[in-house]
C-alpha cells in the first residue's frame, strides 16, 4: 500500500518552505514519487517564479514518466504570470497526482483537466493540514478581503500594559519570536494612531531572520508624526488609513514621503473597517495582524473583520491595568464570544491560545 500520507507530509513541508515569500501567491509544495524513491521535489518560491511542480518535474527530469506526484494544493490549469502546470504534469508523462488542498480560485480547475486527460487523480489527502497552510489565501480569494488574526500578549489576569502602561515585556523570549516570526509571514501589521504616538513602535522584524511587513496605521484625522519611526524608516511600506477629515496638505506631504494613504468613510469618528478589508483586499494585501490596543482589538471584532484569536498569556498577575479588549456590548455570558478550533501551546514559560472566530 502507498503511503500517500507520508509524501504528502513531506510536500507539507516543502511548501513551508515559502514562508513570507509566495504573497499574494499560495504556499505549495511538491514531492513526485517512483517505486518508493524521491526523484523530483519542490516549492513555490515567489510570485511570478515556477510553481512547485514545475521545479519537482525539473528534478525529476526523465524519471517522471509513470511516477506519481504529491502537490500540496490542486495544479493550476490556466495561463497566468506562468503557463499551466496540468500540461507540463501530462507532458512529463505523471501517472497519478495526489492533490491535498482544493484551490479556492474559479480559474483553477486542474484536478477536473487531469481527469479528463487520462491522468489518476486524487484529492483530499491530509486536507486540512494543507487547508489551514493556505488559510489567509483562501480567505483573500473567496471573500477578496485580508484573513485577519488579532494578536495579544497579556497576564494571567488578561492585562497587556500596568496602570501607567508599561508592557515592555509581559511575555518571554520565545513568544516574543513567535511574533516576529508572524510578522515576517504577514503581509501586513495593523495597530491604532494612539498606540502609534504612544509608543512609536518599530513594527519589525528584530528576534528572526526575515523580511519587515507593510505596516498599517488608522488614523482618522490624521495625527500622525512626520517623525514617528515608522514615518521615517521604510515609509514605501507604511500604509495611512483615514478619513475626509484629514488635512490634504499633510497627505501630500506624507505622500511624498512615500508613504501610501487610503480614505475610508468614517464609522462613529472612526475608520470604517469592514470598507477598509475591501480596499486592502484590492492592493493585494492578504493577510493582517492587529497588534493594538484594547479598543482596536474590541473594534475590529465588533465590525466582523477578524478570523483568528492568538492569545499570549504569561503567568504573572498585574492587577489593575490595561485589558486586552475593550467593550464588546456583551451583557449576558451566554452571548459571550466562543472561539473555535482552539489549539494551546506552551511556549516557554508563557502559554499561546489560538482559536477561530
Amino acid at each position: 500500500m502507498i503511503p500517500h500520507k507520508k509524501y504528502m507530509e513531506m510536500a507539507l513541508e516543502f511548501a513551508l518552505k515559502g514562508r513570507g515569500t509566495t504573497s499574494p501567491n499560495p504556499m505549495v509544495g511538491c514531492i513526485i514519487v517512483k517505486r518508493g524513491r524521491i526523484v523530483g521535489k519542490g516549492w513555490h518560491k515567489k510570485a511570478g517564479e515556477p510553481h512547485a511542480e514545475v521545479g519537482a518535474l525539473r528534478e525529476a527530469g526523465k524519471k517522471a514518466k509513470d511516477s506519481i506526484l504529491y502537490t500540496t494544493l490542486e495544479p493550476c490549469s490556466h495561463w497566468g504570470r506562468t503557463p499551466p502546470c496540468t500540461e507540463q504534469i501530462i507532458q512529463a508523462g505523471v501517472r497519478e497526482v495526489v492533490i491535498g488542498s482544493k484551490d479556492p480560485n474559479p480559474l483553477v480547475n486542474g484536478y477536473e483537466e487531469l481527469k479528463l486527460r487520462g491522468v489518476k487523480t486524487r484529492m483530499g489527502i491530509l486536507g486540512d493540514e494543507c487547508d489551514k497552510l493556505n488559510e489567509y489565501f483562501i480567505k483573500w480569494i473567496k471573500a477578496k478581503k485580508p484573513f485577519v488574526i488579532v494578536k495579544a500578549a497579556m497576564s494571567l489576569d488578561g492585562k497587556i500594559a500596568t496602570r501607567t502602561g508599561d508592557s515592555k515585556y509581559i511575555t518571554g523570549t520565545a513568544a516574543r519570536k513567535i511574533v516576529h516570526q508572524l510578522r515576517s509571514e504577514i503581509d501586513a501589521v495593523m495597530v491604532g494612531i494612539n498606540t502609534v504616538k504612544k509608543d512609536d513602535p518599530e513594527l519589525t522584524v528584530r528576534l528572526v531572520r526575515g523580511r519587515n511587513p507593510v505596516k498599517i496605521v488608522l488614523d482618522s484625522t490624521l495625527q500622525i508624526s512626520e517623525k514617528a519611526f515608522i514615518v521615517k524608516n521604510e515609509p514605501t511600506k507604511l500604509i495611512v488609513v483615514t478619513t475626509g477629515k484629514a488635512d490634504k496638505k499633510k497627505i501630500k506631504t506624507l505622500q511624498q514621503k512615500g508613504v501610501k494613504i487610503i480614505t475610508v468613510s468614517q464609522q462613529k469618528g472612526m475608520v470604517d473597517l469592514k470598507e477598509l478589508m475591501g480596499e486592502l483586499g484590492r492592493h493585494d494585501i492578504t493577510s493582517i495582524m492587529i497588534e493594538g490596543g484594547a479598543e482596536l482589538n474590541a473594534e475590529a471584532i465588533r465590525a466582523g473583520i477578524v478570523d483568528k484569536i492568538l492569545f499570549f498569556i504569561s503567568p504573572r498577575m498585574i492587577g489593575k491595568g490595561l485589558g486586552a479588549v475593550g467593550d464588546l456590548g456583551i451583557t449576558k455570558l451566554d452571548k459571550s464570544i466562543q472561539l473555535k478550533n482552539l489549539d494551546y501551546k506552551k511556549v516557554g514559560k508563557d502559554i499561546l491560545i489560538e482559536g477561530y472566530l
